[in-house]
């Protein structure tokens, strides 16, 4: 019972101290609170934006997307799928897709209407201007500071704090500024903000590889779900209209780079078919022109019916001699172009070559073709896989070109053999003219000419419908849109903070206060270093409150005092004969005049006749609540044996109340240790004691620890009031008095604790007690 109740004490004084000074957290609090609502109010909400985009599969894009399979079957490459999910998510945080959609926006200077407490963004339709900057300036500062714009009619103003004077411009003409060359233009789409003071408008400059770095850093690329293709792209921007543009554009720059990577092939196909188709139409023109003129030449106008019939009999060997042409012309040029290649170009695949092994060789060709230019995006031509692509390439081409000239031999071959079956069967035709023969031959050509001219076209249109038909690699499953609570400022975390600062900062400063406080202040301080008993808490004396208390004093003090004296009297000895107190103290200015006399006062006003002595003859106090007596005759000269300082003749009325009467310390003697000791101290008291005039005797007495004055009179007293002083008395103090006690230099000792704060108080005598005892408001305290 008795553990839990001390255990509880000291909780309750632990927490004292800051229970004590509620009115301090109180205020921080409210201040705490007042900042944090003014630095909410001043800055601007920051708000997410967020889209969603679905990668579709690689495999379904376009038929390049098998390159890297073909290259992974190779060996040595697995792991480099172009549709791996890592790779998009780093292609949309890449710094290269954020400076391509950048260079379509103007992000490099932002404007800002002045607020009263804070700056708002302006972007898009409320901003009232356009800047574009036509070339930045190398080796020079970047502004740090706003540059504030002004117009008048089609006059602008432009002035900072970096500029060495305002610069004066108009609309729509190049400004050199000291960073940069801008032309100012007037936005049409401008529509004024609704209750926004667009009287003071500033923009900030940046570079724009600064702009870019800040972008991306601002940029966040995550992945919904680690077994999905979902990528979320999401921003954090004050103006959420630019954070959706910014976005938009990085998806539209993304789908784009898909669409370019896909069509490499199919536009080569469709560049080399025009180049063909050229030179195709120039060698049928000539062609018809030859037709045209052996008509002419020869009068030529049918075929007679015998060629007629002849020609039925070998449209076989005719049907087999434009096919093994047409091949070889194909085999030819497909063989010319491959010659005429560099390693970084593809050669045309669908052209209508029936040569299977030809086909497979020049599919082979393409995708290395396809994938070492992609390596070359990422790496340097010395690369060691872009090298092996290169050999491989060129073992390919030689293996191609050998195919080619195989197929070309073969069908020259063929082709051979069915002219002679042709001329087996047109030696038969006797009757047919020569003419006729060349006009055949000039035909067949016409013939070959336009079959590879219409494929051609065929061939062009295919891939022209394959290059447009195309669809996006990310499907925006959600539009970029704001999520309804910003981002920043974070209201409760910043209340939050404040309140914990609020309550911290008055907690530490306290804490530190009674860490770092040598002096005593509340009697909890006494009782903790010593077992001397305190007889009394004595509150601090107010300025404009009286030293010495009146007769039927009701105040705090008054009652403080009466305490004191009850405390006082179970230490004193029960006897008939007068009872001297002895006040001192561990050093000046602790109170023990005051002390002494308020107490004499107390005492006396029982009708007990009281003495106050001045025993403190080397600082002489008690006299200043008398300054007419400073130069009386008084303890000093009746302890150097001077003949007019009788007992009667150093005896003076307090003038405070009739019971009272004082023995001032008289002069400053130069040896007042010998004045003590030479034996007057005791005549003094034994005629005092043959009077039995006075009950009680207090002996205003020297600092213990400054002088040894006190020492040599302390046996001669019943009782020692040792008077302390909160904020005053070091706690190392106590040490010495509790030593003094314990080497029984002094005893019978009770503590009194002087000018102790109302807070202070270890229990009552804060407001006193009586009819005329008023308790003060805590707001008009001192």
């Amino acid at each position: 019972m008795d553990h839990n109740s001390k255990k509880e004490i000291n909780i309750k004084e632990l927490l004292s101290p800051y229970l004590r000074n509620w009115k301090y957290f109180v205020a921080t609090v409210f201040l705490a609170l007042v900042g944090a609502v003014f630095y909410i109010k001043s800055k601007s909400p920051v708000f997410k934006v967020q889209t969603s985009v679905l990668i579709k599969d690689a495999k379904k894009m376009s038929a390049a997307s098998g390159d890297v399979g073909v290259l992974q079957s190779l060996g040595g490459f697995g792991g480099m799928g172009t549709n791996s999910i890592e790779n998009e998510v780093g292609v949309f945080a890449s710094k290269t897709i954020v400076e391509d959609v950048l260079k379509e926006l103007n992000f490099q200077t932002v404007f800002y209407a002045k607020q009263t407490l804070k700056d708002i963004e302006l972007y898009g339709e409320t901003n009232p201007y356009i800047v574009n900057v036509v070339q930045e300036k190398e080796n020079v500062l970047l502004p740090k500071k706003p540059i504030s714009i002004k117009t008048k009619g089609n006059i602008i103003t432009l002035s900072s704090e970096e500029f060495d004077k305002d610069i004066v411009t108009s609309f729509n003409k190049t400004t050199s500024l000291p960073f940069g060359i801008i032309i100012i233009s007037k936005n049409p789409k401008y529509k004024a903000p609704f209750k926004v003071d667009m009287s003071d408008i500033i923009f900030y400059y940046t570079s724009f590889d600064g702009a870019v770095d800040g972008y991306q850093r601002a940029l966040k690329v995550d992945l919904l779900d680690k077994d999905g293709t979902i990528i979320t792209l999401s921003v954090d921007f004050e103006n959420t209209a630019k954070a959706k543009d910014f976005l938009d554009r990085l998806v539209r720059q993304y789908n784009v780079y898909a669409i370019n990577d896909k069509n490499i092939e199919s536009k080569k196909t469709k560049d080399f078919i025009d180049q063909r188709i050229v030179l195709i139409s120039k060698e049928l023109g000539d062609v018809e022109s030859q037709k045209q003129d052996f008509k002419s030449g020869n009068n030529i106008v049918d075929l007679p019916t015998e060629a007629r019939i002849n020609l039925q009999t070998k449209e076989q060997s005719k049907v087999q001699m434009l096919e093994l042409a047409t091949q070889m012309e194909l085999s030819k040029f497909l063989r010319s172009s491959l010659n005429k290649k560099g390693t970084g170009d593809v050669l045309p695949l669908n052209i209508g070559l029936e040569n299977e092994a030809a086909l497979n060789a020049i599919q082979q060709y393409n995708a290395l073709v396809v994938q070492r230019n992609k390596y070359l995006q990422e790496a340097t031509p010395n690369n060691p896989i872009v090298k092996d692509m290169n050999e491989q390439i060129d073992q390919m081409k030689s293996s191609l070109s050998e195919s080619l000239q195989r197929n070309v031999t073969s069908l020259e071959l063929a082709r051979r053999k069915v002219e002679t079956q042709l001329g087996g069967s047109e030696s038969m035709i006797s009757k047919i003219p020569f003419q006729e023969k060349l006009f055949r031959s000039i035909e067949r050509q016409q013939q070959i000419k336009e079959n590879l001219y219409l494929l051609l076209l065929q061939k062009r249109e295919e891939a022209a419908i394959s290059l447009e038909i195309t669809a996006d690699k990310a499907r925006v499953i959600d539009k970029a849109f704001v999520f309804s609570n910003p981002v920043a400022p974070k209201k409760p975390l910043i209340l939050a903070v404040c309140l914990v600062f609020a309550v911290f900062i008055p907690f530490l400063i306290i804490y530190l206060k009674n860490i770092l406080t040598t002096t005593i202040s509340r009697r909890s301080d006494i009782t903790k270093l010593t077992d001397v008993p305190v007889l009394a808490e004595i509150p601090i004396l107010k300025k404009s409150e009286n030293a010495l208390l009146s007769f039927n004093d009701v105040s705090p003090m008054a009652e403080a005092f009466r305490i004191f004296v009850t405390n006082l009297k179970f230490l004193l000895p029960v006897k008939d004969a007068q009872k001297i107190i002895m006040v001192t103290s561990s050093v000046k200015g602790e109170g023990k005049t005051f002390i002494s006399s308020n107490l004499s006062l107390i005492l006396a006003s029982s009708r007990d006749k009281v003495l106050v002595i001045g025993a403190d003859i080397r600082n002489p106090q008690l006299q200043r609540y008398n300054p007419s007596m400073r130069t009386a005759k008084g303890l000093t000269e009746f302890l150097a044996g001077d003949d007019s300082a009788t007992l009667e003749n150093i005896i003076h009325p307090s003038g405070y109340n009739e019971n009272c009467d004082f023995i001032y310390s008289g002069s400053i003697p130069p040896n007042p240790t010998e004045l003590l000791q030479n034996g007057r101290l005791d005549e003094l008291f034994s005629q005092l004691k043959n009077q039995n005039k006075y009950k009680f005797i207090v002996l205003d007495t020297a600092p213990l620890m400054l002088v040894t004055d006190s020492i040599l009179i302390a046996n001669k007293s019943d009782v020692i009031v040792y008077v302390t002083r909160a904020g005053v008395t070091e706690k190392d103090y106590l040490e010495f008095l509790k030593n003094t006690v314990e080497d029984k230099k002094i005893a019978n000792v009770g503590i009194v604790l002087n000018g102790v704060e109302e807070s202070n108080f270890g229990y009552g005598n804060k407001f006193g007690y009586g009819y005329q005892a008023t308790k003060t408001s805590w707001w008009k305290r001192k």
